[in-house]
């Protein structure tokens, strides 16, 4: 029964993001806002609605495990897993925003997180301050976008398309779908997280393993499906913003809500600070190199992302049935994974500029 709430929560989250963005969208282009605008502000907060309803319900009920767990596991899933698979569809591309800004905020707020963290605690306060960085980062957002190409803001409209002024039938339609849509968003949040509460209290694992794994992919789940479906149909630069603007959104807008909701903050168990969120910065840092170096992600990189997060669920699985392979992985990782990783990460780096000087000297 549990396992059927669980699905049944997740499919409400999928089916009430959906809906919110489709009716949040139409609405936004129809009181005048430019799709543009509204591609960029309500779908990143629509995609990232599942982590939102259900960490807020996890904060709020002090299941901190499943709460921070939803938040890290989805960083660290949305890079790993969603960029992994959609490079080997095909090569990514990389907008040079993406490169200066975009990612660089996304490590910047990632160090942010452990160094708030490390009172075992992610206060109302510093949770306030997060939604203070969406707000500015979401203004700067909607300025940019004036710059943009005419060819950009077309595929946008193509995608959200444009609603008829003083058509009061379709804007009641879309209203109905923005409340339908939250309705389905707090429902299935309530089934999710008493459900894998339920299943963790059963399969005698932790609350921050299910968070970090079932529960971070099932939430984005529409992220994985907007970067997919961007993979298939060339739009290779959507695929990649929309996994960066994600992570950006996790933490500044569900962090930082959950936290500023809940009575006493949010809770963060020794195990997030000692080992998950160093690999939430870890991933984020991997970014930076892949992408500057040759403004795109090649197949085999987006093996290389897939192939850690292989490695890391596998982790994870091991250290909650306390394998008796979890030593010699642990072993693995700290002295040859890691390290291997890091200096091929530098020598790429290295190499490319040297490249790029020689370039710029002829």
């Amino acid at each position: 029964m549990n396992l059927v709430l669980f699905i049944s929560g997740l499919v409400l989250l999928i089916v009430g993001a959906e809906s919110l963005v489709k009716g949040a969208v139409r609405f936004s282009v129809g009181a005048g806002i430019s799709p543009l605008v509204a591609g960029l502000t309500v779908v990143a907060f629509g995609t990232s609605s599942p982590e939102l309803a259900v960490s807020i319900k996890s904060a709020l009920d002090g299941e901190a495990g499943i709460a921070m767990g939803n938040i890290i596991g989805s960083n660290i899933f949305n890079i790993l897993f969603i960029l992994g698979i959609s490079a080997l569809i095909t090569p990514l591309a990389v907008s040079q925003q993406l490169i200066r800004l975009d990612v660089p905020l996304m490590i910047a707020v990632s160090v942010l997180v452990l160094f708030f963290a490390l009172d075992g605690r992610i206060s109302r306060g510093e949770g306030l301050f997060f939604i203070c960085g969406l707000v500015v980062y979401t203004g700067f957002l909607i300025r940019t976008s004036r710059g943009e190409s005419t060819e950009i803001k077309e595929e946008y409209t193509r995608n959200y398309g444009t609603m008829p002024a003083g058509s009061s039938r379709i804007l009641i339609i879309n209203l109905l779908l923005v409340t339908g849509g939250l309705g389905m968003l707090v429902l299935g949040s309530k089934l999710l997280v008493d459900s894998a509460v339920a299943i963790a209290e059963h399969l005698g694992v932790s609350e921050l393993i299910i968070g970090l794994t079932i529960i971070a992919a099932g939430t984005s789940l529409p992220e994985v499906l907007t970067s997919i479906v961007a993979s298939l149909h060339g739009e290779r630069d959507i695929a990649v913003g929309n996994i960066i603007g994600s992570n950006l959104f996790n933490i500044l807008c569900v962090l930082g809500i959950s936290a500023a909701v809940a009575p006493a903050g949010i809770n963060v168990p020794d195990s997030v600070i000692s080992f998950d969120i160093p690999v939430m910065i870890a991933v984020a840092f991997v970014c930076l190199p892949v992408f500057f170096t040759h403004g795109e992600i090649s197949r085999w990189e987006g093996g290389v992302l897939f192939g850690y997060y292989l490695v890391y669920t596998f982790y994870l699985i091991l250290s909650a049935t306390r394998h008796i392979a979890l030593p010699l992985l642990t072993t693995a990782l700290v002295y040859f994974i890691i390290p291997l990783t890091a200096v091929t990460l530098i020598a790429i780096s290295l190499r490319f500029m040297k490249e790029k000087y020689r370039r710029s000297g002829r």
